[in-house]
């Protein structure tokens, strides 16, 4: 039984949260805050945006116009650690919040996750590692993303840096879903081109590794090849035109459908690799996926190789006079060439990444809870030579 009738005749289960897209959605997070019943308001960010855009006073000022209180905790950095989401969590109680707003990138959202469930059930964010480990509701939770790469506002994921073990770790729950998002493309056009790249890098690999994840479905598939197709017409455009905002919702959109496929299909090696290269060195996630990606597709391919070449035909790749297996070829090609087009040309020799650290980062991936759905198994071993081709 191939792929696609087995997840047609298994059970599956789509989770995903209210969300509103388009020009000025942002508009709406007061009436969205009272909504969910707000009175006061953590208010989640980075230091860049608050520091760098208007993007942080106009959610101040739209909170106010609704006649809510707001807090800023804007204390997250890339990879965000363990201990500034205890941070946010004694701030929220110190203030006596009841909702959250996290506007920003992947970090600042997984971090308002952290925060939320530290807030409703006690404890330090790390004890909630694995799949379905949180008792209590969180706080309601809005989500703004700043990035077209992540899609956290509509995931069941957070994943947070353990700084003591020097790993990051997966939270899983559909207690962590947003209780809305809203998806506004204006936000993103104040991405330079290299975070452009790398978030964008990286919402192309949450799609295909969803698409060939074992826990795929006929609904994820929907999602995953529409975000491959959209992000093969739009990145480049939106990376050399920032202030397109044509290539911008198209971007978004593709982060967007990107993030209910893997939300729900999970992922795979990338990244359980990316996470373990995050934990240990502290090293940028969307680039790390975008190096690993085609090394990876060169190990996968042949369990499923069909698979590859609906990718490559979504990104309008020549296959179709090609076997499934040439097609594959021909798509990591392509990756590595799009990669390097959009500037991200680095190794992970280049990122500090040494050969002797390539046993201990294989062993964390290999206990990484995105290596369960990889479409065929890895050992250390084998992780430990992809690492290696990647140098």
């Amino acid at each position: 039984m191939n792929q696609d009738t087995r997840s047609l005749l298994e059970l599956r289960k789509f989770v995903a949260p209210e969300f509103i897209f388009g020009l000025g959605a942002r508009k709406l997070v007061g009436r969205y805050a009272k909504n969910c019943g707000a009175r006061k308001v953590l208010l989640v960010t980075d230091k860049f945006l608050r520091e760098h855009t208007l993007w942080i006073q106009e959610m101040r000022q739209l909170l106010t116009a609704a006649g809510l209180e707001s807090v800023l905790f804007d204390q997250i950095t890339p990879n965000p650690r363990s201990e500034e989401t205890m941070e946010g969590a004694r701030l929220f109680h110190q203030e006596h919040c009841n909702t959250i707003v996290a506007i920003g990138g992947g970090s600042v959202m997984d971090c308002a996750k952290g925060i939320g469930i530290v807030s409703s059930n006690g404890g330090h964010v790390l004890d909630f590692e694995g799949v379905d480990r949180i008792l209590r509701p969180m706080p309601p939770l809005l989500c703004l993303p700043t990035t077209s790469g992540t899609a956290s506002e509509v995931s069941q994921f957070a994943i947070i840096m353990a700084e003591k073990r020097r790993t990051k770790i997966a939270i899983v729950s559909k207690a962590v879903v947003p209780d809305a998002a809203l998806i506004d493309p204006e936000l993103t056009v104040t991405m330079p081109p290299e975070l452009t790249a790398c978030t964008g890098l990286d919402a192309l690999t949450h799609a295909i590794e969803a698409y060939v994840s074992n826990a795929s479905s006929p609904v994820t598939d929907l999602h995953a090849l529409e975000a491959i197709r959209l992000i093969g017409l739009s990145l480049p455009t939106a990376w050399a035109e920032p202030n397109n905002l044509v290539a911008r919702s198209q971007m978004l959109l593709a982060s967007l459908e990107a993030g209910l496929a893997f939300s729900n299909a999970i992922l795979g090696a990338v990244h359980a690799m990316a996470h373990s290269l995050g934990g240990f060195l502290d090293l940028p996630h969307g680039e790390c996926n975008a190096i690993l990606l085609a090394p990876v597709i060169r190990s996968n391919m042949k369990v499923c190789p069909e698979r590859y070449q609906q990718i490559a035909l979504a990104l309008q790749l020549p296959v179709a006079d090609l076997s499934p297996l040439e097609s594959g070829h021909l798509l990591c090609n392509y990756l590595e060439d799009l990669r390097r087009q959009l500037g991200v040309s680095r190794t992970l020799g280049d990122l500090g990444v040494q050969k002797e650290h390539l046993p201990l980062l294989a062993e964390h991936a290999s206990n990484d809870a995105c290596l369960a759905t990889n479409p065929r198994d890895l050992t250390v071993e084998e992780l430990e030579a992809i690492y290696e081709q990647a140098l």
